[in-house]
């Protein structure tokens, strides 16, 4: 590839079901190399396997990657010079490039039967074959146009046998490739079988079409997961074939993803298993109706969401974690990604929420509030509002949590938390509580945090307690549970007569807990 290229990327999905999470990540590496590198970024859909065709999943690739902030500067769904980018629309383009290969002899048709194959296949497992396969040693037992009369094989597709067309691998040669990320690759050609390019339905399959489409599309560097790097020195040779060599893509295969124990690849049923999303967005399964859930759903930011991903093999080399878009692609770099796969700790992906949720604008934080109070058909100040985000923002790692941390803002508590009751609610608590509401109560100053918070000390100095020995059962009587946000604060939000009111509630409710 030539230095002064401009670069070129794409992500190429198959559109067999929802976007895995390793293949956004996939698609964020080669953007953020794409735009550091002042480079354009391709999607092209790669649906040469129509049996596994999914309804929906294209869209549902093209919202995902949307969604993480990926601007698409070329293909499905955007258009561009290298029209079509679905390879089902390609079709007809591909033929000629494996007929070439026949031409040169580096590929050959191949009229086995399926019958055929597995009796090949059985007679090598017979013969202790670790892996059978259609490769130099037996494509010379097949029925093929390298073991067939030329007539023979004239007759055969004059008279439309099906067949395919396979790479012709040459025998005892060293294929080397140098990845970005793994440095040199050497791969021996007797470990590589030959694999079809062209299917009997006319199809490319995913060797060729891809190859082809990288060429044509001028694509330059060609970033994907480690699960195609047995295949890479076959692409490789294709391009040799196909006299493609100069301008061959560079390569980089990036880590797996892995279990939260490191052990084995991260799954979706893994995932499901453990309660936490391993797609970016909710997916129904048209044939099924199983509902697969998103990040987005479950409440992620993008912003934390694309930081999260990042990391999720790559490090900037710094002690920073927080990174905009902008600083993401500023920072980025092939070579620091790393070779070894990558733990899914779905708790920093939480960690990752958290700090975005907090640096949210105030106003974005009323809203979110608002709208789960709305759910919950609460009842509220609207002006009051602001003043609850503030006080549970630091507390927060979704927007639900709105409701789970602060729920008693919106509604007096009808139970209390055991625990807390059993070891806090006393004597003591009785006398400042009862102290406290009827204080309270007779308050005509200005009713704010300040305000509560000099009569509470005035309470204390008076029963001679000291508030380190109370302030958990304040909190018990006023909100039912044992922690939460500032709680003289939280008193000034709910008011006087209903801070007397719950305070009352608690200690008709409570009160006998102490003698019995």
């Amino acid at each position: 590839m030539s230095d002064n290229k401009q670069v070129r990327v794409r992500f190429a999905p198959s559109p067999t079901g929802p976007l895995h999470i390793g293949g956004v990540r996939t698609a964020l590496y080669n953007y953020l190399f794409a735009r550091k590198m002042g480079g354009k970024m391709l999607l092209r859909i790669e649906d040469t396997d129509q049996n596994r065709f999914v309804p929906g999943a294209e869209a549902y690739i093209q919202e995902a990657l949307a969604w993480v902030g990926i601007q698409i500067d070329e293909g499905a769904g955007v258009g561009g010079p290298h029209a079509p980018y679905k390879q089902s629309e390609r079709k007809p383009m591909y033929r000629q490039y494996a007929e070439k290969l026949i031409a040169e002899g580096n590929a050959y048709y191949a009229f086995d039967t399926a019958e055929e194959l597995d009796a090949m296949k059985e007679r090598l497992k017979a013969a202790k074959v670790a892996s059978p396969s259609y490769n130099m040693v037996t494509r010379m037992q097949m029925n093929n146009s390298l073991t067939l009369p030329e007539d023979e094989v004239k007759r055969r597709l004059d008279a439309g046998d099906e067949y395919v067309i396979r790479l012709k691998v040459p025998r005892k040669e060293e294929i080397r490739l140098n990845d970005m990320i793994r440095g040199w690759v050497v791969v021996h050609s007797s470990t590589i079988d030959d694999k079809v390019l062209l299917k009997s339905d006319g199809m490319p399959t995913y060797h060729l079409a891809n190859i082809v489409d990288d060429h044509l599309m001028e694509i330059t560097h060609v970033i994907r997961g480690e699960e195609w790097l047995p295949s890479a020195p076959l692409h490789v040779l294709l391009y040799r074939f196909l006299g493609w060599e100069d301008t061959m893509p560079q390569f980089a295969h990036l880590p797996l993803l892995l279990k939260p124990d490191g052990n084995g690849k991260l799954s979706k049923r893994d995932a499901d298993a453990a309660g936490f999303p391993v797609f970016p967005l909710d997916w129904k399964d048209p044939a099924s109706g199983d509902i697969w859930m998103g990040f987005r759903e479950q409440g992620y930011l993008q912003e934390a969401t694309t930081n999260f991903l990042a990391f999720l093999g790559w490090n900037p080399g710094t002690q920073q974690e927080l990174f905009t878009m902008d600083e993401l692609i500023e920072a980025f770099s092939v070579e620091r990604i790393g070779k070894s796969g990558t733990k899914f700790d779905i708790n920093k992906a939480k960690w990752y929420n958290q700090q975005y949720m907090r640096q949210l604008p105030d106003a974005t934080l009323t809203t979110l509030l608002k709208q789960q109070a709305d759910a919950h058909k609460a009842s509220y100040d609207v002006e009051k509002l602001p003043m609850i985000a503030q006080l549970l923002k630091e507390r927060l790692t979704f927007a639900k949590d709105f409701w789970i941390e602060g729920q008693f803002f919106f509604e007096a508590p009808k139970t209390f938390d055991e625990k807390v009751a059993s070891t806090k609610w006393n004597a003591e608590a009785i006398t400042v509580i009862t102290l406290y509401k009827d204080a309270l109560a007779a308050y005509s100053g200005a009713f704010n945090a300040d305000g509560v918070k000099h009569i509470l000390h005035e309470v204390l100095e008076k029963a001679d307690i000291k508030i380190g020995k109370i302030m958990q059962a304040l909190r018990l009587a006023l909100t039912g549970v044992g922690a939460g946000p500032d709680l003289m604060q939280f008193i000034e939000i709910i008011g006087k007569e209903e801070a007397v009111k719950r305070m009352q509630f608690a200690l008709s409710t409570l009160g006998e807990k102490v003698n019995s």
